[in-house]
């Protein structure tokens, strides 16, 4: 009879642990396609004051002068495309801006030419898996750091050594910036700003867990990375602007929104605090994420001109 029950619960045991591993496999499955896979349809929409000013500086973006620009991705030999846009009187400055999560290029209209009015020439890339490139997840500024690399790299061939090159990225943009600031970087890059970016992939994952699902981080944080793995072939749990940041000696801007609850305002501390060159810092009251210079563009571009000013003499 005893032997009967044990092998009654380790029958139920059984079933029961099944059915959680079962779970935890098609959630961590889940997590992967409604955070990595490129969906257009699940983009956010811009808040109104920023969606009229967005439209118009694509506009803007529509009538200027510019190049379409094809490099292949590090590592899977994906065709990637970058827009450049020669500044309006010859110069050997140029910002590389990092655009956004689930976006492009076109998104980053309104900071492409705030520089272009400031005398730089812009470099935009479209990420793999944004619309113009090829792939087949959002690499979150992980994969991308490494084809921003080779993006640098492009730039000084066609442009010539004498290039004085800042970083420029929002949100994603802003941790794919800081990511790759830890990494060789030529020499003529110079100064970096980051705008609201996140302090690693596992964390910004653990907040919107919580925010969108009210789940724990573990253990689906753990089996995710596990499936992202399997799709993509790196780990989010190495992927870390705080790890990059701490050989980063460029002179770096970190700026983020006061409201920012999608990823929340106290990153921008942890990232600054991180960042082992010299550094400056600017949280700005009430703005919510992303929102900075769309809230304040004419302090915006002064502060933000002021610093690539500095650094690219």
């Amino acid at each position: 009879m005893l032997k009967l029950i044990k092998k009654h619960w380790l029958l139920i045991i059984s079933c029961f642990m099944a059915v959680v591993i079962g779970g935890l496999f098609a959630a961590s499955q889940y997590l992967y396609y409604y955070a990595f896979e490129p969906q257009p349809r699940l983009i956010t929409k811009y808040k109104s004051a920023k969606q009229k000013l967005v439209v118009k500086d694509q506009h803007w973006l529509d009538q200027t002068a510019q190049q379409n620009w094809y490099e292949k991705s590090a590592g899977q030999n994906l065709q990637l495309h970058a827009v450049y846009f020669p500044a309006s009187q010859k110069s050997n400055k140029t910002i590389v801006v990092a655009h956004g999560y689930r976006e492009n290029h076109r998104s980053m209209a309104s900071y492409i030419r705030l520089f272009h009015r400031q005398g730089y020439n812009v470099l935009a890339p479209d990420d793999r898996g944004a619309v113009g490139s090829e792939g087949k997840y959002v690499g979150f500024g992980w994969s991308d750091r490494l084809d921003y690399l080779k993006w640098l790299h492009l730039l000084l061939n066609k442009q010539g050594s004498q290039q004085k090159i800042g970083l420029f990225g929002v949100s994603m943009g802003g941790a794919t910036v800081m990511m790759l600031s830890g990494e060789h970087l030529p020499r003529q890059v110079k100064a970096i700003c980051e705008d609201a970016g996140y302090s690693s992939i596992e964390a910004e994952l653990t907040q919107e867990l919580k925010a969108q699902f009210n789940l724990p981080a573990q253990p689906l944080i753990t089996t995710a990375d596990w499936a992202v793995k399997q799709h993509t072939g790196f780990s989010f749990n190495r992927a870390s602007a705080l790890t990059q940041l701490h050989h980063n000696h460029l002179p770096t801007f970190f700026i983020h929104g006061g409201s920012d609850n999608f990823v929340p305002t106290k990153m921008v501390y942890q990232n600054y605090h991180a960042t082992a060159g010299p550094k400056q810092l600017w949280v700005v009251p009430h703005a919510a994420h992303a929102m900075s210079y769309y809230d304040h563009p004419k302090r915006y571009s002064q502060k933000v001109g002021h610093f690539f000013a500095e650094y690219l003499k």
